[in-house]
């Protein structure tokens, strides 16, 4: 039987199935990331809903698998040289997962990188100002008078977004007719905006019919669909 007693986050999260990719998430933008690109994939794997609204992710076992704190953080029994790995950050994970099997991206070297810098759009810019809008819209921060900050990440918000319609147009997929991680790394972060953020009309998001295409078409793919609510929020 596999081993994870190196691992402190498997003592308060322990494994049915350790010999199974660990995930330790909750259903975030972030989180689903990893749970959808494992759905789709098809890798065993397990996972152990974090709850941030009762700040698991701060706990010292969380800690010692991801410093930053942050949902998700993912362990594989199986990893390089068949030794057990933990790994933290979304963006990581997902690149890990697209090596170990070859795929969810291209093999073709130069287009391996143009899907890796659209990786890197979501975590730079997608995911903060997302955020951001989230705050200050839905969250505490729409109870400070001042708008000045709401107003600057509505603005970039909507930048990014026409980025992302540019990039749409005549595309089914940020990779052409390739369905990559670069989709998996952003839908949940555009569904978020417009359902649970509530800014589809602060950001104008009907203006953009590219990506909203772009969105149904992924959230009608059933391992999205599951994924989404992977882990089961408890």
């Amino acid at each position: 039987m596999t081993d994870l007693s190196a691992f402190p986050i498997a003592t308060r999260w322990p494994a049915s199935h350790p010999d199974r990719i660990q995930l330790y998430s909750f259903p975030t933008p972030n989180g689903v990331k990893v749970s959808i690109a494992l759905e789709e994939l098809g890798l065993p794997y397990e996972a152990h809903a974090v709850n941030i609204g009762k700040d698991e992710s701060w706990t010292p076992e969380f800690l010692s698998l991801n410093p930053n704190g942050k949902i998700p953080a993912m362990i594989d029994p199986d990893g390089p040289g068949g030794k057990p790995i933990g790994l933290f950050e979304s963006g990581a994970i997902l690149l890990y997962l697209t090596d170990k099997t070859g795929r969810l991206i291209p093999a073709d070297p130069a287009r391996r990188y143009e899907t890796i810098q659209w990786v890197f759009f979501q975590m730079a810019s997608i995911g903060p100002m997302f955020g951001q809008v989230g705050f200050f819209h839905k969250f505490a921060g729409r109870e400070i008078a001042d708008k000045r900050p709401l107003a600057r990440y509505r603005d970039e918000s909507r930048r990014l977004i026409g980025v992302l319609e540019t990039r749409l147009t005549g595309r089914n997929w940020i990779m052409d007719d390739d369905y990559t991680i670069a989709d998996i790394s952003m839908l949940g972060w555009v569904r978020n905006l417009i359902g649970f953020y509530e800014a589809r009309e602060l950001v104008g998001f009907d203006d953009f019919s590219h990506v909203a295409a772009w969105l149904e078409r992924g959230l009608a793919r059933p391992a999205v669909q599951r994924g989404l609510n992977i882990p089961a929020r408890r």
